[in-house]
């Protein structure tokens, strides 16, 4: 049985990108060596791995059932390179963070900023995505997640609930105007989502929208949808706090729709001896909440508030919550989108 890790390595890219040359590229390997590995693996096992199609290299059955084995080997690799990156009580080393494209994108990039400033010995990976990236299965360190964790081996701690609402760009707003109830939503452009449509079997009934041919501009990318917005398509959904930070994107019936997301701060609890990974953790835990803060309601006529101020340096953020199995699976889904932490 072959246990040369860059043979698997070779195959998993081969795999993943159906070609040679371009798996020979991502690897920074030559296409003859690439080749090498694979035709070693498959004389170790004794099967073929692919075969050529017309889109490039296939799977064959044999390949298929080795896919998972490998990537596991992959994400394994991966830890033990982090691991390796600091000792435990270092603050040199590497740290593994995931979130929702819409956090990654619109959240985050300040709070790790301060955070690289006053650690530059840490170095960051961001990870964005909007699925649920399997802290278990180590694909990630800490997670920044839109829906409640419920894996045992988990520890937790809630940062609040992010307000979602409607909102147009001043641009569309003195072209088309503001509706003036949500009935009169169906005569606006609206932005809403293509093929995933779980967000409108949440919120749809409750604004009148039978399907994705109530949406004018049809996108399941959060940071396109963001970016349409900002753009005058039309109105569409956005995080309060987020939007609050535009002042060309005017609410749009504020008081009517508006519905809200668990914001939760997750890691493995084999992970907080960690000491570069617990900086992190403290960190996001301090200030995520002024994000959470900055979309909270508003009293008529009131200035707005400052944001929260963070946790006092040096106090540690630990929550005191383990999160407690539901359910088998290692990838959760938010209930009210069924596919991930989307936003």
């Amino acid at each position: 049985m072959a246990e040369n890790w860059d043979l698997y390595r070779s195959f998993l890219e081969v795999a993943r990108r159906g070609s040679l040359s371009e798996a020979a590229r991502a690897l920074g390997l030559a296409q003859p060596t690439l080749g090498r590995h694979i035709a070693a693996l498959e004389t170790e096992l004794g099967a073929g791995l692919f075969a050529r199609s017309p889109r490039g290299l296939a799977l064959t059955e044999t390949g298929v059932g080795l896919m998972p084995h490998a990537a596991e080997m992959a994400l394994a690799a991966a830890a033990l390179v982090r691991a390796a990156s600091g000792g435990v009580a270092s603050e040199q080393g590497t740290v593994r963070l995931t979130a929702s494209l819409f956090v990654s994108a619109e959240v985050l990039p300040p709070i790790l900023a301060e955070f690289r400033r006053a650690h530059p010995g840490i170095a960051l990976e961001l990870a964005p995505t909007d699925r649920s990236e399997d802290l278990l299965r180590r694909e990630a360190d800490i997670a920044v997640r839109m829906v409640r964790p419920h894996q045992s081996g988990l520890i937790a701690k809630k940062i609040g609930d992010v307000r979602v609402g409607l909102f147009a760009h001043d641009r569309y707003v003195r072209h088309a105007g503001l509706p003036g109830s949500l009935a009169d939503l169906r005569a606006h452009s609206l932005i809403g989502f293509d093929r995933d449509e779980s967000v409108l079997r949440a919120v749809g009934g409750d604004i009148g929208l039978a399907g994705r041919d109530s949406f004018a501009f049809r996108c399941d990318n959060d940071l396109v949808q963001l970016a349409a917005l900002r753009a005058g398509v039309g109105i569409g959904g956005c995080q309060v706090a987020a939007a609050r930070r535009d002042a060309a994107l005017v609410p749009v019936l504020e008081d009517a729709l508006s519905f809200k997301l668990e914001m939760w701060l997750v890691l493995h609890e084999d992970l907080r001896q960690h000491r570069r990974i617990r900086l992190l953790f403290d960190h996001l835990a301090a200030h995520l909440p002024a994000y959470v803060a900055e979309g909270a309601p508003r009293r008529a006529g009131a200035s707005r508030k400052p944001a929260a101020q963070p946790a006092q340096a040096g106090k540690a953020a630990w929550p005191v919550r383990r999160t407690v199995p539901k359910s088998p699976g290692s990838v959760r889904r938010d209930p009210a989108r069924n596919g991930g932490d989307r936003s």
